[in-house]
């Protein structure tokens, strides 16, 4: 156990130095800080003659952007590191050493998640506590709280993703391209297909509910509805269903542990292919 541990720490060093060498950490939480402006300026402009009084809102609107921020960041992050590792000639390298793949993986995955949670967690704390020093609005901890366990779930789901991506295509310009596709399905496409299907027939709300919790980013967006909704009433009959079934504990529990199951079964089918496969 404790040489597992070292040489876990041992691989997580090598990679933390190799990520902030490409100036990752800096352009993810310039990104973060971007959005976060964007929203706060917007709110500002909204609320000139009424006053700022909307942190609650901007927060709300931030955790929302961030559903399509994070799919993105967690597959650019993870899903080229294997395989350019592998044409780098990098793992051959290490491999000469005594280190197991499955260190490798895990060191190299647990770095890849810290890069997207911690500068996500600083600012989610930061941004409130501005508010609230300029002008006097209440910091809302408890939508703080549901909206970095969501994300934390979403970043997971898709750092598992990108893994398996990563161990499955050995090609980085592909691996790019799939990336993108399954953005886009998730964040995107997804939504249409739903709609082109419930135009085309009637479905119940269960089964409404159903295929678009199949999603994960669908999961962690009605998770995050329902903490500032929770009658859910945006979502139509959908939502009362929802809201009489489930309640927003329910819809909170599912958007973690469905996006949490989703990226853990990809990081397990990524790890397995990585043992099996041509390590250089």
């Amino acid at each position: 156990m404790a040489s597992r541990r070292t040489e876990l720490l041992a691989l997580a060093r090598l990679d933390a130095h190799e990520v902030l060498r490409s100036r990752w950490p800096a352009v993810v939480s310039l990104l973060y800080a971007a959005l976060a402006a964007l929203l706060a300026f917007a709110a500002m402009r909204e609320s000139n003659v009424l006053g700022f009084t909307g942190t609650g809102r901007v927060l709300l609107a931030f955790a929302h952007g961030l559903l399509l921020l994070l799919p993105l960041l967690a597959l650019a992050a993870t899903g080229q590191t294997i395989n350019r590792a592998r044409e780098e000639g990098a793992l051959e390298l290490l491999f000469g050493h005594p280190v197991s793949p499955g260190g490798y993986y895990t060191a190299v995955s647990l770095v890849r998640l810290a890069l997207l949670l911690v500068p996500l967690a600083a600012l989610l704390v930061i941004l409130p506590a501005i508010t609230w020093v300029a002008f006097g609005d209440p910091i809302p901890w408890g939508y703080l709280g549901r909206s970095l366990a969501v994300g934390t779930a979403l970043v997971a789901a898709f750092t598992g993703i990108g893994m398996a991506l990563s161990a499955h295509v050995a090609n980085q310009a592909r691996s790019a391209i799939f990336g993108l596709l399954i953005w886009a399905g998730a964040v995107a496409l997804v939504d249409f297909a739903l709609i082109a299907i419930l135009l085309q027939w009637r479905l119940n709300a269960g089964t409404a509910f159903f295929l678009a919790a199949l999603n994960p980013v669908q999961c962690a967006r009605m998770a995050l509805i329902s903490g500032q909704d929770p009658e859910l009433s945006t979502f139509g009959p959908v939502g009362f269903f929802l809201a009489q079934r489930l309640g927003a504990g329910g819809l909170l529990a599912l958007g973690l542990a469905w996006p949490a199951t989703v990226g853990i079964v990809a990081w397990l089918i990524g790890l397995r292919r990585f043992r099996r496969g041509d390590l250089v």
